[in-house]
């Protein structure tokens, strides 16, 4: 098929030619003199990213997943309890690790559309007056859902419930995309990952912990090695890394940074706001409804119902064999019940409008009762009232 293949998932998002341009290197040696003068200020740089001054960001050879692992593993003993909302596959699949990895799991089922409800947070954590619960574990953005957690609420809770657990927040949906504010919000374990807002191929997870938690590292038992936060910290403190670095990785972000910092991080959140803004209301003109449920909606990714007598499913192999336009499946219990548009990373107005479009001719295509051209009108309505 002619003409590049359009993608519209929640990540791996596109990769601007810049940071393509960034990776394209030869091999160097990462134990020269030289090496520290990329590393030392990438991390002081990435720091702005998760908005903390006092706290101490990482970069592994990794992904998301694995930065999950890094904060359970370098802060925690084994059998430690921690506390954790199950709203959609990707908090799901965080308590699922903790469980496997040995951690007394609390888990608490909410709906799938809903983000962490603080009340019942606040109410658990005041119970828990022996402090048993050692970790909070907050998705901050789900994507299986299109749902946005209130973190400045979570740690409102923890303080009301005056509650020393540490808050370990999954950004990997959220951060370079969504406002995030680590100092600010007391965030102990921030994860991210390459893939998403920073605009970069899968490969690389980026992480920061505030002193809290980078002291909890040395009264730590729990065994690790390649994912050890103490070999990272000797070695980044003189501009090296503990093993061989994945050097295209780190070009890549330092660009992604730039680009970052470049258009202002507040103008990246407020881009990323119209941007999913504008498909919520083609998704309405169509006469649709979205997983999240109001007060959730996530900047990122919108999940889409479909009526019961279609089958999600059908939607994005049609968008994908006959438009050339990859959408995200529904996650578990959303199988077949729901697809999802990615509005994350290297994306304008007119991209959304690809996407619309795409989606358009697809649900008319597999018989949705619309009015061909509702959505992308709805769209361009509000694009153009907000340039």
């Amino acid at each position: 098929m002619a003409g590049r293949n359009h993608l519209y998932i929640p990540g791996p998002t596109n990769v601007p030619n810049e940071i393509l341009n960034a990776m394209h290197i030869t091999m160097e040696d990462h134990r020269s003199p030289a090496f520290p003068k990329l590393l030392t200020p990438l991390l002081e740089d990435l720091k702005k990213i998760f908005k903390t001054e006092t706290g101490q960001a990482f970069v592994f050879p990794a992904t998301g997943t694995a930065g999950w692992e890094v904060a359970l593993t370098n802060t925690l003993n084994p059998g430690d309890k921690v506390l954790i909302y199950r709203f959609g596959q990707f908090s799901h699949l965080w308590a699922e690790m903790a469980k496997r990895l040995g951690f007394d799991v609390e888990i608490h089922q909410e709906t799938w559309g809903k983000g962490i409800p603080l009340d019942k947070l606040e109410a658990r954590l005041k119970e828990d007056s022996a402090h048993q619960i050692k970790a909070v574990l907050a998705t901050h953005n789900e994507t299986a859902t299109g749902v946005t957690s209130d973190i400045s609420g979570v740690r409102k809770a923890m303080n009301a419930a005056n509650h020393p657990a540490l808050l370990f927040v999954d950004g990997v949906s959220s951060i370079a995309s969504l406002d995030f504010r680590m100092d600010e919000w007391a965030v102990d374990g921030a994860i991210s990952g390459s893939q998403k807002g920073f605009m970069m191929p899968a490969g690389g997870a980026f992480l920061a912990f505030s002193q809290k938690a980078l002291a909890a590292t040395e009264a730590c038992t729990y065994p690790r090695c390649f994912l050890d936060l103490r070999d990272q910290m000797t070695a980044n403190k003189d501009g090296y890394t503990p093993y061989t670095p994945a050097l295209p990785i780190l070009y890549g972000l330092r660009k992604a940074i730039d680009m970052l910092l470049e258009e202002g991080l507040d103008n990246v959140f407020a881009r990323h706001y119209r941007l999913a803004e504008g498909t919520r209301k083609a998704i309405a003109a169509w006469g649709l409804s979205i997983c999240a449920q109001p007060g959730f909606e996530s900047n990122t990714v919108t999940a889409i119902i479909v009526p019961e007598d279609k089958d999600a499913r059908t939607v994005i192999s049609t968008a994908f064999n006959k438009y050339n336009i990859s959408l995200g499946g529904g996650l578990a219990e959303l199988a077949g019940k729901a697809f999802r548009i990615g509005h994350v990373g290297d994306m304008n107005d007119v991209s959304m409008l690809g996407a619309i479009a795409g989606v358009e001719m697809a649900l008319l295509d597999c018989g949705f009762d619309i009015k061909p051209g509702s959505g992308v009108a709805a769209a361009i309505e509000y694009y153009r009232a907000t340039a």
